[in-house]
């Protein structure tokens, strides 16, 4: 019974990753075949091309895991069939049910090795091909170099002007509201270090906002050094200029719980989160 079942497997497997070596070395050729076009520009060249390409592999094999699989499956059964051997098993008392149920569990398996590759390796790795494709050509990368950005935490409105590498701002507005909706302070600064936890702002300007007698009081306190306290963090700010499928289902976890804990939508992330926990189950409908 194990043998049988472990033959079924390692047919199943051997068809799945010649699927994947197929697939991937047609992405990979193409791939290279646009990458030509920027090859011999500053310092990029073949062997840089090489490098971006390979190490995108990982994220292109977990986007396509579902149909990889999915036709490694249909290929392994199919040569199963027509060379007769799954007569033959049937003929030995292998049931429909237990054949179903090998090649979903060897499906899921595989499937689930590709999550945690695409899910741990991947966007690091891309992530390093862009930056290093991006110094060679001599381009910003935009990853680190965002235009700037706006952000609701809790109670206050932050701006962001620019966003320098993911720590590091310059003009920063924070508007802190009261539980009545009226802006009690106004605090700008020039620039700010971000730790992940908080904001050292630099150069800070801070306007109390009071209201007497119908009568509003500014009063201005000017400050070197500031800090200021923050829900979101590092992860979060980096991934304010990305998609939602671009991000890590960890990532966009976070995301979801802060734009709701901050009363904000959250629509686009969850539908995110959705597809990518249903992708197994479409795998074992389709496969069945």
């Amino acid at each position: 019974m194990k043998i049988r079942d472990r033959y079924i497997a390692k047919t199943l497997l051997i068809y799945s990753l010649a699927v994947m070596l197929i697939w991937l070395g047609i992405y990979s050729f193409f791939n290279f075949l646009s990458e030509l076009n920027s090859v011999g520009k500053l310092n990029y060249n073949i062997l840089q091309a090489l490098k971006y390409i390979a190490l995108r592999i990982p994220e292109v094999a977990y986007d396509q895991a579902t149909a990889v699989i999915l036709l490694g499956c249909v290929l392994g059964m199919g040569h199963l069939a027509t060379t007769g051997q799954l007569l033959i098993f049937r003929l030995s008392g292998l049931s429909t049910l237990r054949t179903s149920w090998i090649t979903i569990k060897n499906a899921l398996i595989f499937i689930f090795v590709l999550i945690l590759i695409g899910e741990v390796f991947a966007p690091f790795l891309s992530k390093y091909a862009a930056s290093e494709r991006s110094i060679a050509l001599g381009q910003t990368n935009l990853s680190n170099d965002q235009a700037g950005f706006w952000i609701r935490d809790g109670d206050n409105f932050i701006n962001v002007e620019n966003n320098l590498d993911g720590s590091l701002f310059s003009g920063i507005t924070i508007f802190e509201i009261s539980k009545s909706n009226q802006i009690k302070s106004v605090i700008n600064s020039e620039s700010a270090n971000f730790d992940g936890q908080s904001l050292n702002l630099n150069g800070t300007d801070i306007f109390s906002i009071s209201i007497n007698n119908d009568f509003e009081n500014i009063d201005l306190k000017e400050r070197n050094k500031y800090n200021k306290s923050v829900t979101f963090d590092q992860d979060l700010v980096a991934s304010l200029e990305k998609e939602p499928k671009d991000l890590s289902t960890f990532t966009i976890m976070k995301q979801i719980q802060f734009l709701t804990d901050n009363k904000l939508r959250a629509g686009v992330f969850e539908v995110e989160l959705y597809n990518r926990l249903v992708k197994p189950l479409s795998l074992i409908a389709m496969i069945l």
